[in-house]
């Protein structure tokens, strides 16, 4: 086996857009879940909407990036209003049912023939970034060394990326610092004690979904921004992958969501170089192909041993995660 290779390709997920925009999406989910209570299943719909957001505006009416997007982000609180109105007075698992059931509807949306026009259906949407790379501030030539090599448009691609996580980080530690982000752990905690105060709580779930759905569409943007959109990169697997990242580094942490997405990517991807590997060299009773499938299986086993034995992740308290009350 070439360990070279496996190495080499596992660490440039430590700061590959993908991790990025998934720590992104995850701080967001953050707010809906870890510090409000929210059981939001769909934020793989948030994603989607701050990709197609950012590359219809672009490409179907010429629109420049900077307000593509931000046309993505406000379609984040569009999302979030058109989802808060009728699901937010549903409590735990009926909301998930609901808002798993509305990113996939949004994810037909963007695949349906109906709207080919602007979506490409499944398709999907690409050269809508070269606007974005005309601003790049690094001159052309190559960046970094070993497996940190990169491209002048590779290098900006992260460092954007690092600046909105930075930016969506400190919005979050400073919003739950503040009497804001006191009502709101009051609300995760008992809803019903916090209604008794004379507090709208309706009110500040909407807020709450708001606010983290707009950090979810900025990590949709970062995720297109590289390369594409294309409806099957926002199906159900993306969610469940957001939760493992949250539930891993802590639900109800500021840094929890991105030490979580680049240890699910660092583990993942060594996965997918490892076992497909041993397969070849007679390691493991499968094909390669095989072998690939099998990380997605632990993927699925590791969300159900955190849940089980970590619920707080690696940075939470236990006495803050609603799963164990």
């Amino acid at each position: 086996m070439d360990w070279g290779q496996i190495f080499g390709n596992t660490v440039t997920y430590l700061l590959h857009p993908t991790t990025i925009a998934y720590a992104l999406a995850a701080t967001g989910l953050a707010v809906h879940f870890g510090y409000s209570g929210l059981l939001n299943f769909g934020m793989a719909a948030f994603m989607a909407v701050g990709g197609y957001g950012y590359a219809i505006s672009v490409l179907s009416f010429g629109l420049p990036w900077w307000m593509g997007m931000l046309i993505g982000l406000l379609g984040g609180v569009l999302f979030a209003l058109i989802l808060g109105i009728p699901t937010l007075r549903l409590r735990a698992d009926y909301l998930a049912i609901a808002t798993i059931a509305a990113a996939e509807i949004v994810r037909l949306l963007f695949q349906t023939e109906l709207f080919k026009e602007y979506t490409n259906s499944s398709a999907g949407l690409r050269g809508y970034s070269d606007g974005f790379r005309s601003i790049n501030p690094f001159p052309p030539g190559t960046y970094g060394f070993g497996p940190f090599t990169y491209t002048e448009v590779e290098l900006w691609n992260r460092v954007f990326g690092l600046i909105m996580l930075a930016l969506a980080v400190l919005v979050v530690w400073a919003l739950m610092r503040s009497p804001w982000g006191r009502v709101l752990k009051g609300i995760r905690e008992d809803e019903d004690a916090v209604r008794s105060l004379g507090k709208n709580v309706f009110a500040y779930k909407m807020q709450a979904l708001i606010i983290g759905g707009v950090i979810g569409a900025m990590g949709g943007i970062v995720f297109a921004v590289p390369s594409a959109v294309v409806p099957g990169s926002y199906s159900t697997s993306l969610t469940f992958f957001l939760w493992t990242i949250l539930l891993l580094g802590g639900a109800a942490t500021v840094l929890g969501p991105t030490l979580g997405a680049v240890l699910f990517w660092i583990v993942f991807s060594f996965l997918g170089n490892l076992l497909p590997q041993m397969a070849t060299a007679g390691y493991l009773p499968m094909t390669s192909i095989q072998a690939e499938i099998v990380r997605w299986i632990l993927a699925g086993v590791v969300l159900m041993l955190i849940v089980i034995f970590r619920p707080q992740g690696i940075l939470g308290d236990k006495r803050e995660m609603t799963f164990v009350k």
